[in-house]
């Protein structure tokens, strides 16, 4: 069986997360995990060219088989909530213009994939991600989020391959178990 990579984005204007998760059969790797930070300085326009020139040469460097965006949840700033959308859209346009599947999940699926819970606070997302994955210490916070939307994706396309739907079968919950240990 060949692995399955995904490279998860955690959209932000001033520091976007990313996260590439590899999964051979029942084992879930970290290959690479970092941030993008455009410079304090630069206008939104500079920033999104930044972001979607620097998504597109880690795509380019990984050939990931699927991108994960999380998708967009609306701030109580409406600007906030706009310029979010624009990252994503330059993170989208960077994955589709090199032919990458793109998938998007709600946070509540994503904290629900990783923890068991759809509520839980980041730290628990963190602490999480770090177990399954076999971390020897938790990622940067926007890094583990786009790990944990990576570990998402790759639960619910095994599952889906398979006919069965999203739902997250025995092994998966067993593997959060221990992990929760």
């Amino acid at each position: 069986m060949r692995a399955m990579r995904v490279l998860g984005l955690d959209p932000g204007s001033r520091r976007t997360g990313w996260g590439l998760v590899e999964r051979s059969g029942n084992a879930f790797r970290c290959v690479e995990c970092g941030t993008l930070s455009p410079g304090a300085g630069l206008d939104l326009p500079r920033r999104l060219h930044f972001l979607a020139r620097e998504a597109g040469a880690i795509l380019e460097r990984f050939s990931p088989d699927a991108v994960v965006l999380e998708e967009a949840f609306y701030h109580q700033n409406v600007r906030s909530t706009l310029v979010l959308g624009h990252v994503r859209g330059a993170l989208m346009v960077a994955a589709v213009e090199r032919g990458i599947e793109l998938a998007e999940y709600t946070p509540r699926e994503v904290k629900l994939a990783v923890t068991g819970r759809g509520g839980a606070a980041k730290e628990q997302v963190a602490a999480m991600v770090r177990r399954i994955l076999g971390l020897e210490s938790s990622p940067q916070a926007d890094a583990a989020d786009a790990l944990a939307g990576a570990l998402c994706h790759l639960n619910r396309s095994r599952f889906a391959a398979r006919g069965t739907g999203a739902r997250p079968a025995r092994a998966w919950e067993a593997l959060l178990a221990r992990a929760a240990r």
